[in-house]
């Protein structure tokens, strides 16, 4: 397959005993800027529509 599929089970176990679980202020970043960025693009979205809804087809 490639260079890029050349894991094996170790590096997947090195992984998760490196990862932790993030820390509660940590969270509420990540989902305050996951939220801006979901309420960036419905914005723009909801625009485009209204600006094309006037055009014919």
């Amino acid at each position: 397959m490639g260079k890029y599929f050349n894991l094996n089970v170790n590096d997947y176990i090195r992984v998760l005993k490196l990862a932790r679980t993030p820390t509660w202020d940590e969270f509420k970043q990540v989902a305050l800027i996951a939220g801006a960025g979901v309420i960036l693009v419905g914005t723009i979205g909801f625009l485009l529509f209204i600006i094309m809804r006037p055009l014919p087809p």
